[in-house]
């Protein structure tokens, strides 16, 4: 795989981690300095974030991929996925989202991570 290819597919494994409330899995796909900047204006840092995921501030169910692609620009990249997800937030009952994310990575030791992504709707 290529770094494209490869950051692509670190977008797709990003949902399964927070469809499957994998907090261990998302650790491993972010900076220690990762932070989330909700559709609300919101910023949460990585810890913040997942705390949320697994404490059941945010539910995911399912995603389906419209769009997935990466831009990489030597050990810097960006990604910008847009996906139709299933998701109850903030104790609201399940709905239908469309979430675009804009993601930023830096490339440590070869090894890519997500540094920041912002959440939108598309």
């Amino acid at each position: 795989m290529d770094d494209r290819e490869t950051i692509e597919a670190m977008y797709r494994e990003y949902w399964r981690c927070m469809i499957e409330k994998d907090a261990d899995g998302l650790r491993s796909l972010m900076a220690e300095d990762y932070s989330l900047t909700h559709m609300t204006g919101v910023r949460q840092p990585k810890e913040v974030f997942i705390r949320g995921l697994m404490d059941g501030t945010f539910n995911y169910y399912s995603a389906e991929h419209d769009l997935v692609l990466a831009e990489v620009h030597g050990d810097r990249a960006v990604l910008t996925g847009k996906s139709r997800v299933i998701a109850a937030v903030y104790g609201g009952g399940k709905s239908a989202w469309r979430l675009r994310g804009d993601f930023t990575l830096k490339k440590e030791n070869g090894v890519w991570l997500f540094t920041g992504s912002k959440a939108s709707t598309y």
